[in-house]
């Protein structure tokens, strides 16, 4: 028989590793704000071919009516809304809450050759898809000057 010297740290390096990414999925999905609660961040595709940009964000269990699309002087397109918790119903007894409810945004900076009057919103199944169609960028404006 052969003596195997005890090490009590054996296998905290895969625990360790696994609880990091557990709090790295975790962190990927919520944020907390600056007041402690919980603050929603849907995942999104961003993606473009030659005639436009496309934006679709996961928002799933959240109706059309509360999401807001805004975009800002400065050139921040902002998706924002709010996922709201169902009524509970009387003498039903939760044994387990996941669902995370709360409000969520999501800002990105516009390129300077998209369209902003031009872009297009669809709702379906959940999913947040927005068209962000592309424009040429402006030439500069070049004024020739005369030489006396």
């Amino acid at each position: 028989m052969t003596l195997v010297k005890f090490n009590p740290f054996e296998g905290f390096d895969s625990l360790v590793r696994r609880m990091t990414e557990w709090m790295n999925e975790l962190d990927r999905s919520l944020a907390l704000n600056g007041e402690g609660t919980v603050t929603l961040v849907p995942r999104v595709d961003i993606s473009e071919d030659k005639e436009n940009f496309y934006i679709s964000a996961e928002l799933p269990g959240i109706a059309k009516e509360d999401i807001k699309v805004s975009i800002s002087d400065d050139g921040v397109l902002t998706i924002s809304g709010e996922k709201k918790q169902e009524q509970k119903q009387e003498g039903k007894n939760f044994y387990r809450i996941e669902r995370r409810y709360g409000t969520f945004t999501r800002s990105f900076s516009l390129p300077e050759n998209v369209k902003r009057d031009a872009i297009s919103a669809r709702f379906e199944n959940g999913v947040l898809h927005l068209t962000l169609p592309k424009q040429e960028p402006a030439q500069p404006k070049v004024t020739e000057i005369q030489i006396s």
